[in-house]
């Protein structure tokens, strides 16, 4: 539901359904900004039209302007300036777009307009363009107009500085956004585009003479020599412009091309505009994508960004975005208008199918910051700035998905580990893991009540079972289900066991979860549960009390209630004797699960009404927000060192299952004392999984509702394990 005092963010550009790189992006950009901060922040559209055209947009267009109407101009901006709900005015600019000489009517508006503006440039020319000297004018000119310019690459910022004069602190480089999809192996695509059988290469985008297709289609002439299967996949409709200006004759000339070289059979022309959800299953469907950019001054290309981020190698001329981006590791850089080093590096590229796959690897770690939430965060961070009542910090909550859980998970239970988002088997399972797993779908059932979550909690359930069924504590089991000796007789396993009790304790207390399998957590739990067990550390006590707090909602007998007093007294009594002024905590090192403690003891005084765990819990978690933020950024204990009284906090690796545990911690706190501040650090702890963390990148996975492994000192783990799915779930739930 709309609000009625959203804020505007008003994109000036070419927009769907014109047929346009620039009308696509933005598209991209707007639909992500509206899922993430949508109804608080808005996004409109006045969209740039050719004189005369007559196109159907969408609601989000505001206003219109004709390219060579500069009365349109004016009567635009006074229109935004008349919108009280208009915060800013980002300009997607390219230099074709507008009317006039370089694009100059663009300064009717500008000398108008008197709401912030910032621009986006989507090219940047280098001294060596015929163009430089006239679009240099033009963005200098600009520049007095905008209070900042983003650009897409390193490359164009250091022209912007050296060449253009522009002030460094007013340039902001946000990369062209990728769509968040899963990283795959081309089969599947192939199958389902009727490809089977071909080894696929693509362009895609519309047709004009600066791709390059025609050097392209002379390198197929000698690549289909060693592999007559190989086929060049032409995809896209002419450039409307060329269209109007020259009709087919360039794509005539490259089918002439192609009959005079006899491979008709290997060169395929998809003479449509396809939407993106198509050009992406292409793109999973290519072994090797050729951008071939006649232009060496091309700022970016997104098809080429595209490319990358669907995980393949690429082929590419030395355009300025290629120098950047395509690296050996990821493909290869070929000479302008050279078929013969073309078809080298193809033929390279076709005979080595293991180094095909692992460039297409890395292309997909390395591009994951440019998916459009990260593009969108990033854009978000710098308006702020600008207008400070864009609230940056209350970003939309995801849709819930369990679409990692099914993949995760076999007819036996949840596998531990992941290559990227695909299970690794070898790794075998954790009661863990298991135990989270089940507590995350019982309580995703008790809101939406899907019957996926019904059937994964059975197996959840039967594998607490299988593990309980083996004498002692056991918390790994191999792939072939047989339990893992060594790690269960060496290691301390308590914490394990009291997770496994917990969970069975939440789904005998679900109010909504079938009474069979209740009544049978219910009878483990009554099985398992051991009055005298002796706990040794911490975590354990506090998994153990918060397995009571949840049990006692199914079975209020006071000896329970009276066991969990006992541990909460152990919590008590570590506190008493490491604490001091300086240092409000259990132990002498802040090390993993740290919010589970404070949490457990909250939810013990909410039981109880014992004033002193409400005074340790809140000391405690008080000394860990301290601890776990700086500024409004959430910085957790890191696990690669922790954080020792007396020495420095490890800030990486930063991992899911530590901010799970203080989202839930937080919660337990705002229902407890009432205070709205924990409201707002559980939110903005929560959003480190959308990009409130230090390295600004979104660590859950909008693609498969999974999360990345955590945060390291330069990138995100993209690997999508049991614990960090199931820990993001659990807080995602939980708000």
């Amino acid at each position: 539901m709309k609000q009625k005092n959203s804020s505007w963010i008003v994109h000036l550009s070419t927009f769907p359904p014109r047929e346009c790189g620039i009308a696509t992006f933005t598209k991209d950009l707007i639909d992500t900004f509206d899922e993430l901060f949508l109804p608080r922040e808005e996004s409109k559209i006045v969209a740039m039209d050719f004189n005369g055209s007559n196109e159907e947009y969408s609601k989000s267009v505001i206003a219109r302007i004709r390219q060579e109407k500069k009365e349109d101009y004016i009567k635009a901006a006074q229109k935004l300036n008349d919108l009280p709900q208009v915060k800013l005015v980002c300009i997607q600019h390219e230099f074709g777009i507008y009317g006039g000489k370089s694009g100059s009517d663009l300064l009717y508006l500008l000398q108008e307009i008197k709401k912030p503006v910032v621009i986006i440039l989507h090219t940047v020319v280098s001294p060596s363009s015929q163009f430089f000297e006239e679009q240099k004018k033009m963005i200098k000119v600009i520049n007095d107009y905008v209070r900042t310019m983003f650009v897409m690459t390193e490359t164009s910022r250091k022209i912007l500085i050296s060449d253009y004069l522009i002030n460094p602190e007013k340039i902001s480089v946000v990369p062209h956004g990728i769509h968040a999809s899963q990283y795959q192996s081309t089969s599947a695509a192939k199958t389902a585009l009727g490809l089977k059988g071909q080894t696929v290469l693509t362009t895609f985008g519309l047709l004009n003479r600066g791709k390059g297709i025609e050097y392209a289609i002379g390198a197929m002439a000698e690549v289909v020599k060693e592999f007559p299967r190989a086929v060049y996949h032409i995809v896209g409709a002419t450039h409307p412009v060329i269209l109007k200006k020259e009709g087919e004759a360039y794509r005539n000339e490259l089918e002439a091309l192609v009959s005079k070289l006899g491979i008709e059979k290997n060169v395929v022309f998809h003479n449509k505009y396809f939407l993106t959800a198509r050009i992406l299953r292409f793109l999973r469907a290519t072994d090797i994508y050729l951008s071939l950019s006649l232009d060496p001054n091309q700022a970016v290309s997104g098809t080429l960004s595209y490319a990358l981020g669907a995980g393949r190698p690429v082929i590419s001329t030395a355009f300025a975005q290629a120098k950047e981006d395509v690296t050996d590791d990821v493909g290869r850089l070929v000479a302008f208008r050279n078929p013969q080093l073309i078809s080298k590096a193809i033929i390279e590229l076709l005979r080595n199918k293991a180094l095909r796959t692992e460039m297409g690897k890395v292309a997909y770690i390395r591009t994951r910051h440019m998916t459009w939430q990260n593009v969108a965060h990033a854009y978000m961070k710098k308006f702020k700035l600008i207008v400070p009542e864009l609230r940056i910090q209350e970003k939309n909550l995801p849709k819930i998905k369990l679409k990692q859980f099914r993949k995760l998970t076999d007819n036996f239970g949840m596998f531990q580990f992941a290559k990227f988002t695909e299970p690794d088997p070898e790794s075998g399972y954790t009661l863990d893991d298991n135990a989270r797993a089940l507590i995350a779908v019982t309580q995703h059932y008790e809101k939406l009540k899907e019957a996926t979550a019904l059937k994964l909690a059975r197996i959840y359930l039967d594998f607490i079972k299988y593990a309980f069924s083996y004498p002692g504590w056991n918390n790994y089991i191999n792939h072939d289900k047989s339990f893992h000796v060594g790690r269960n007789t060496t290691e301390d396993l308590g914490d394990a066991y009291a997770r496994g009790m917990y969970a069975l304790a939440v789904v005998a207390a679900s109010k909504n979860m079938p009474s069979e399998i209740r009544d049978e957590a219910a009878g483990i739990f009554k099985e398992k549960f051991n009055a005298d067990m002796v706990i040794r550390e911490p975590r354990t006590a506090a998994f153990y009390i918060k397995a009571i707090s949840a049990w006692l909602d199914y079975d209020n007998d006071e000896k329970y209630k009276k066991i969990m007093e006992k541990y909460c007294e152990y919590l008590v009594c570590l506190y008493q004797e490491n604490s001091h002024p300086q240092w409000q905590w259990f132990e002498n090192a802040l090390t993993y699960s740290n919010g589970v403690m404070p949490e457990a003891l909250f939810l013990a005084y909410k039981i109880t009404g014992n004033q002193r765990y409400f005074n340790v819990a809140k000391s405690t978690l008080d000394f860990l927000v301290a601890n776990s933020f700086e500024a409004d950024i959430c910085v957790p204990i890191g696990q690669g060192g922790w954080y020792e009284r007396g020495k420095e906090k490890a800030i990486f690796d930063q991992q899911p299952e530590e901010i799970t545990a203080l989202v839930l911690a937080l919660k337990a706190a705002r229902e407890t004392s009432g205070d709205r501040e924990y409201e707002v650090l559980m939110r903005s702890a929560f959003n480190w999984f959308l990009g409130n963390n230090i390295l600004g990148q979104v660590v859950y996975d909008h693609a498969t509702g999974g999360s990345y492994d955590g945060v390291g000192n330069k990138i995100v783990n993209f690997n999508q394990g049991a614990e960090s799915t199931v820990s993001y779930l659990i807080a995602r739930l939980a708000l």
